[in-house]
């Protein structure tokens, strides 16, 4: 065995198989996989093994058309073919409207990543699938490259081309520890010795806490138990000619597929159970849970009446082994948070048909940095303090019970509810809050007029729509207050923190004291990496100078990993956490001035406070810090306080609106309002797959800085010009706003995708945000918006179509 490597990658599932092959693919064919029995022993061996092109986002659409070509491949090759029923097609049923327009945005978001997605109704349904009823369907979406792979095959494939290229596998090499030095490189502990290692691949299916706890982490991930079933033959499938493409079925819960002249079919029953909570046997391998046939009677029963041949088929064998699953149901791929030189591939529940893409996108993050798209969606760090194993699996619970159920926008179900809250959660319950769900965090949404409000779950414009207007209207007039929760709040000192900080910005970034600024961090390619608030605070008894970064609420373990990897070992920096001990009170409008002065003593007029200061002071008599910005284009302050003073602070707040009629207002009014303004969300339309040329922010870029992270690769980027441009577009309906992923179309020619999207309440219109095709980036140009199966007129506008010359946030 090898004792020197750059990589051991721990677990022979698909995940691991798959990180290993993609590493060499990349260049770097010194490296190790290890398995602690035979490869495929955990899950992998077991799984229905589907292949499908849906996701829930393009990152997703995009690996798992990776995972099908590459399959493509495997199969194809003539030294090694193994067996894949590639494009047998595949059906998502649905028996309500909301659903299918849910598919139809879904295969308008597709469409930007070339997959071609078909919306078809009940009876073409039954055409293309002869064996289920149309008693209750309304119609389902089309797959038409679904299928299934043998597990066993795909792996051993995997692993045959790793070895070729260098890559060296030690089965039946259990580890037994991990070690990490001063100099962040590792050494894997196992039974049959020791491997130096500059990177520690975590690709353990479900015992990744077993490998976790050995380099001192929990990961948020927890197995459920799934059972399927492999019916005898079934005549009308032999009769067929044909294989039968895949059925997955929200309405009764079961997914089936062909296998040899049966069906093997599986169930997302209500009574499931966790699987291992309380540890997991070491011997448990190439094993199965005991059957459970009772469980799934009920469910059993809803597939019977949409596939009546079942009831006549035979049960050949009965299959139930453990899953895996994660808070939200993607997987984590991608950094171990606070870990060095650490990376994980764990919680894929989906993981054959999905494994060829994530170990794709691993490997290009361990080699390259980043990945061909941005991965958040499935990066380890976009879950933080609260992510442990018994809130994962009450999420687990749900999930499974929702399986084939997308989630519609804005609707957070309520398992695991509240992970994250404030002394003003229950006081704002009590004003009639609604919430929604940020990183944990319960963040008020919007007023209800009524206790027992539920808005309808649809793409369409819902009935909060006249609820944000009105208190955007009450904001823009007067005056509103809002708790922002949970954002991201870092406290920098030492003497090399501000030369430090300006080698991590693209742009100029203020060093005045009591002066705040707008910056963005990139990678080293050059790409969007971050975007935060810097705020300069004198010297005070409450600390020295020093300095306050702020940035998205759920970038707290992202940004501090990625500051702490640019520190050099001789500067005096220093980098604190405060994002969970203080929390925002947001108060805007044309009389936030007038409140603010009426709770807090000093002079906070326009020429002793204006736009972008920051001040430390009391609000009523609880301490706080106010940051003169604004979020919603009108007159703002974000007041910053500890959580234990903040009820207090907030009574004084609410006290000195009364006389200027101020009211509440929630996370849907600031996101219409920040569309409104020019700006922009992180993750949402802050990618690192696009450079801040192409994402409008020009402004913030100095080329002419000494240095920065990533200037290199901006300046040979910028003189190749822009792939994409981020633009402002005009919507032209009044019913759906412009969902994140749509297509937006020339013809039949995809020119651009939108990133967000909401009604802007101030201009009377309907906003959205999209990257497009340079050419198509030129103000007044027209397209088609892509928006859930209808062709709509878009038009780019300029930036900031509410107070372009931002007098008001001055004001």
């Amino acid at each position: 065995m090898k004792s020197r490597t750059k990589v051991v990658v721990i677990g022979g599932g698909i995940a691991g198989c798959s990180t290993l092959y993609h590493l060499t693919q990349e260049g770097w064919t010194d490296v190790v996989l290890v398995e602690r029995n035979e490869l495929t022993s955990g899950t992998t061996w077991h799984s229905a093994a589907q292949v499908t092109n849906f996701g829930m986002n393009q990152t997703m659409v995009g690996l798992k058309s990776h995972s099908i070509n590459l399959y493509k491949e495997l199969a194809d090759d003539a030294d090694y073919p193994i067996n894949y029923h590639h494009a047998d097609g595949g059906i998502r049923l649905a028996n309500t409207e909301e659903q299918m327009q849910g598919y139809r945005h879904f295969a308008s978001m597709a469409r930007g990543m070339d997959v071609r997605f078909e919306v078809i109704d009940a009876e073409e349904c039954a055409r293309r699938h002869p064996l289920i009823s149309t008693d209750n369907l309304i119609g389902g979406l089309w797959d038409p490259l679904d299928g299934d792979i043998d597990p066993a095959q795909l792996c051993q494939a995997l692993a045959r081309r790793a070895r070729k290229a260098g890559a060296k596998i030690y089965r039946n090499t259990p580890v037994t520890n991990l070690t990490q030095h001063s100099d962040e490189t590792w050494t894997v502990h196992t039974e049959h010795g020791d491997i130096d290692c500059d990177i520690v691949v975590n690709a353990c299916g479900y015992r990744v806490n077993e490998v976790g706890a050995m380099m001192g982490v929990h990961h948020p991930v927890a197995s459920m138990e799934h059972q399927y079933f492999l019916t005898e033959d079934i005549p009308a499938i032999v009769e067929a000619g044909h294989r039968m493409p895949l059925i997955r079925c929200p309405i009764s819960d079961y997914y089936c597929r062909q296998e040899k002249n049966g069906l093997l079919v599986g169930f997302y029953e209500q009574d499931c159970r966790t699987w291992g909570m309380d540890g997991i046997d070491p011997d448990f391998v190439n094993a199965l849970c005991p059957d459970d046939v009772d469980r799934v009677m009920d469910v059993l029963e809803g597939a019977f009446a949409r596939m009546p041949a079942l009831m006549d088929a035979g049960i050949q064998t009965i299959v139930n082994g453990p899953i895996t699953y994660t808070i939200d149901g993607a997987p984590l791929v991608g950094p171990i948070p606070g870990k060095r030189n650490a990376f994980c591939i764990i919680g894929l529940r989906a993981g054959l048909g999905e494994g060829g893409g994530h170990g794709w996108l691993l490997a290009q993050q361990i080699v390259h940095g980043e990945a061909i798209y941005d991965t958040w969606c499935i990066d380890p760090r976009r879950f933080t303090g609260h992510a442990n194993v018994e809130l994962t699996a009450l999420k687990a619970i749900e999930d499974y019970q929702n399986e084939f159920r997308f989630h519609f926008p804005h609707e957070h179900r309520p398992a695991g509810r509240p992970a994250k809250t404030t002394p003003l959660t229950p006081v704002l319950a009590a004003e009639g809050a609604a919430f929604t769900v940020v990183n944990g965090w319960e963040r008020m949404d919007y007023l209800k007029p009524t206790a027992d409000f539920h808005p309808t779950l649809s793409f369409n414009f819902d009935e909060t729509f006249a609820l944000v207007a009105a208190e955007v209207k009450k904001l823009q007039e007067h005056v509103g207050l809002s708790e922002v929760n949970g954002f991201n709040r870092f406290e920098i000192t030492g003497a090399d923190r501000h030369t430090f900080l300006d080698r991590m910005f693209c742009g100029n970034i203020t060093k005045r004291p009591g002066r705040v600024g707008l910056g963005y961090l990139l990678n080293h390619h050059g790409m969007i990496k971050g975007e935060a608030t810097i705020a300069n605070i004198p010297a005070s008894d409450r600390g020295a100078d020093r300095i306050w970064y702020g940035s998205a609420a759920a970038s707290e373990f992202h940004d501090m990993d990625w500051l702490r990897l640019h520190l050099r070992d001789d500067e005096d920096v220093q980098i604190k956490s405060l994002t969970n001990d203080q929390t925002i009170l947001v108060l805007a409008g044309p009389k936030a001035r007038d409140v603010l002065s009426a709770c807090s003593r000093g002079d906070w007029s326009r020429k002793a406070f204006p736009w972008l200061s920051v001040r430390e002071c009391f609000i009523g008599f609880s301490p706080a810090t106010v940051l003169g910005v604004s979020f919603s284009g009108e007159l703002a302050y974000e007041i910053h306080v500890p959580n234990a003073s903040l009820y207090a602070a907030y009574l004084a707040l609410r006290k000195a609106g009364e006389t200027h009629g101020m009211k509440l207002f929630g996370a849907r009014a600031i996101e219409s309002m920040r569309l409104e303004k020019g700006f922009m969300h992180w993750k949402a339309d802050l990618l690192t797959e696009f450079d801040p040329f192409e994402t409008s922010l020009e402004r913030f870029v100095n080329l002419e800085k000494d240095d920065f992270v990533g200037k290199k690769a901006l300046v040979q980027r910028h003189g190749e010009g822009p792939r994409r441009r981020l633009v402002t577009l005009r919507i032209e309906t009044t019913h759906t706003p412009a969902h994140p992923g749509s297509s937006l179309m020339q013809g039949d020619t995809v020119v651009g995708t939108i990133t967000s999207g909401a009604w802007g309440h101030r201009v009377g219109m309907n906003v959205a945000y999209a990257f497009v095709d340079p050419e198509q980036a030129r103000k007044g140009n027209r397209m088609e918006l892509d928006l859930c199966g209808k062709r709509i007129p878009a038009e780019v506008i300029a930036f900031s179509p509410y107070d372009p010359d931002f007098t008001r946030v001055r004001s």
